[in-house]
C-alpha cells in the first residue's frame, strides 16, 4: 500500500487515537462505578464507539477510493480476507487460541499498516456477527485487532522470500497474540474491583507505578496463560501456512497498483 500520508491514513490515525482514548478514559475522567463483574464495563459508550469506528473506517475507504489508494480489487480482497478470517475463529485450540488473527497479520505484513488496520477491524466485526459475540466489548476488540494487523504491517521485512522471513513473522505473530490480550483487558479492568484480591485491581487515586504494578500482576495471573496459547497458535499457523499465503498475497498485491510511465514521442 502507498506509504505517503494521505486522507485515508489520517482518518485511520484519528481512529487509533479515538481507540486509545476510549481504552484509557476511565483512568483520567470521572472514576467509573466498580463492581465484581465486568458486564457493565463501557455499557454507556460502547455503541457510540462502534458507530464512530465504523463511520471512520467507511470514510477511510471512501477517501482511499477517491485517491486511488483503494480500488475494486482491493475491496474484494479485503472482503475475502475478512470473511475467511471470521470463519477461522472456529478453529479449535488450547487456551485463548483462535485462528481469527492469522489472515489479518498476513494481510498487514503483505499490504502495509493501513490495509492491515482495516482488515483487522472488519474481520473482528464479521466474526462477532457470525458467532453472536456482539456486546460492549466489540468496538474494543475491533480497535485491538486493527492495531495487531497494523503492527504486523510495520514489522521489518527481513530477507523476503526466505524461511527466515517466515520465522521472523511467526515470532511477531506470537508477540502480537500477547499484545492483543494485554490491550483487551483494559476494556473492563478499571470497572472491576474485588476486595479479596484488591492488589490485582485499579483503585482511583493510585499513582502510575502502582497502576502498572497492579495491572502486571492481574495480567500474569488471569490472562497470560490464554494469551500465550493465542501467540503460539499465531506462530504455528504462520510457520505452517505463512509462506504459501504470503506468496498468494504478494501476487494479488502486484495487481493492485501500476505506474504509468510517460512515452517519449519524437518531435516532427
Amino acid at each position: 500500500m502507498p506509504s505517503k500520508l494521505t486522507y485515508a491514513n489520517i482518518i485511520l490515525i484519528l481512529a487509533s487515537l479515538l481507540g486509545a482514548a476510549a481504552f484509557l478514559s476511565p483512568f483520567f475522567g470521572r472514576p467509573p462505578q466498580q463492581t465484581s463483574m465486568s458486564a457493565a464495563a463501557h455499557g454507556g459508550d460502547a455503541m457510540l464507539m462502534l458507530t464512530l469506528l465504523s463511520l471512520m473506517a467507511l470514510a477511510a475507504i471512501v477517501a482511499g477510493l477517491q485517491s486511488n489508494e483503494i480500488n475494486a480489487k482491493t475491496l474484494a480482497v479485503l472482503g475475502a480476507l475478512a470473511s475467511v478470517g471470521a470463519i477461522m475463529r472456529f478453529i479449535p485450540g488450547p487456551g485463548g487460541f483462535s485462528g481469527v488473527f492469522f489472515l489479518p497479520i498476513m494481510a498487514g505484513y503483505a499490504f502495509g499498516a493501513q490495509f492491515g488496520f482495516l482488515t483487522g477491524l472488519v474481520t473482528l466485526l464479521a466474526s462477532a456477527f457470525l458467532t453472536g459475540g456482539v456486546g460492549p466489548w466489540l468496538p474494543y476488540q475491533m480497535f485491538a485487532s486493527g492495531w495487531v494487523s497494523a503492527l504486523a504491517g510495520l514489522t521489518p521485512h527481513v530477507r523476503p522470500g526466505t524461511k527466515w522471513e517466515i520465522v521472523m513473522l511467526a515470532g511477531a505473530g506470537f508477540f502480537l497474540g500477547l499484545f492483543y490480550g494485554l490491550v483487551m483487558n483494559l476494556w473492563f479492568w478499571p470497572f472491576v474491583f474485588r476486595p479479596e484480591q484488591a492488589e490485582l485491581y485499579w483503585r482511583p487515586g493510585q499513582g502510575p507505578l502502582a497502576v502498572i504494578r497492579s495491572y502486571a500482576l492481574f495480567y500474569l495471573i488471569t490472562s497470560f496463560f490464554w494469551d500465550f496459547w493465542r501467540g503460539v497458535g499465531n506462530a504455528g499457523l504462520i510457520l505452517i501456512f505463512g509462506a504459501p499465503v504470503l506468496r498468494l498475497l504478494h501476487r494479488y498485491q502486484q495487481r493492485f497498483y501500476f505506474v504509468a510511465l510517460p512515452i517519449d514521442r519524437a518531435e516532427g
